[in-house]
């Protein structure tokens, strides 16, 4: 009886081992079934996020410097027609374009809403002016965007053209990698040494890009005169992106 009792007991056992695995299938074949990962434990396709909505024109403003706003010694101010001309130039190569400008009208990016301001300090009348510029884009268009920097930075190191108003045109003698700042979902900087239009005169500026999300950030720095400022004037980096990391 006892033989019986244990032989009993492990027919039991095996019993209640095979329910266990036939549960475990049943289990692991319905979550392949509904499409909950796959083999190598990733999430399928359709489990991925969709990209946030761009940022609207209101929301980009209610993000930007205000006007008459203080970032150390700059102060920021609106554009009275929209923003500087150098929105309508044109590099030559194509690839360097995104160095230059970015505006829908001379780029392959059309941003769903932008919003412009620029800082400049009110003791200095041949100072650092910084062109502002919040934009946002549907979709991957923002990360696209820096992708387009980051292989003009690296195309065009050794120069290109930029076209004014005809005739006039400028010549990037060099385009530099420097330090970004770490902010964001990632940035980029650019110092530019670029030959004035009558060729005589060496002249730097600087351009800084921070992307979050489906905004861009850009800040460019541009001096009246020879004077290498050194950076994009960490000042109104800072206050701008303070104001929206806030919004």
């Amino acid at each position: 009886m006892v033989g019986a009792a244990k032989r009993g007991g492990r027919g039991r056992m095996r019993s209640r081992l095979a329910v266990a695995v036939l549960a475990v299938s049943v289990l692991a074949g319905a979550a392949g079934c509904t499409g909950g990962g796959t083999a190598d434990n990733k999430p399928s396709p359709a489990a991925s996020p969709a990209d946030p909505p761009p940022r609207t024109e209101r929301q980009l403003t209610a993000a930007a410097l205000s006007d008459g706003e203080r970032a150390g010694a700059y102060t920021v101010s609106t554009y009275p027609l929209g923003g500087p001309l150098d929105t309508d130039y044109t590099a030559a190569p194509a690839v360097c374009q995104p160095l230059v400008s970015l505006a829908p009208g001379v780029s392959g990016f059309r941003p769903a809403a932008e919003v412009g301001r620029r800082a400049e300090d009110p003791r200095e009348t041949l100072g650092v002016t910084v062109d502002v510029r919040l934009r946002s884009y549907a979709g991957q268009g923002a990360a696209r965007v820096m992708k387009a920097l980051t292989t003009a930075g690296r195309a065009c190191a050794g120069g290109f053209t930029e076209d004014r108003l005809s005739p006039v045109r400028a010549k990037y003698l060099a385009v530099e990698t420097v330090k970004a700042p770490y902010l964001g979902d990632d940035s980029v900087a650019y110092r530019f040494t670029i030959l004035d239009v009558r060729g005589k005169k060496k002249l730097y500026e600087y351009l800084t890009v921070v992307r979050s999300g489906s905004t861009t950030l850009s800040f460019r720095a541009e001096v009246t005169g020879t004077k290498d400022v050194g950076a994009v004037p960490a000042d109104v980096i800072r206050a701008q992106w303070a104001t929206f990391d806030a919004s």
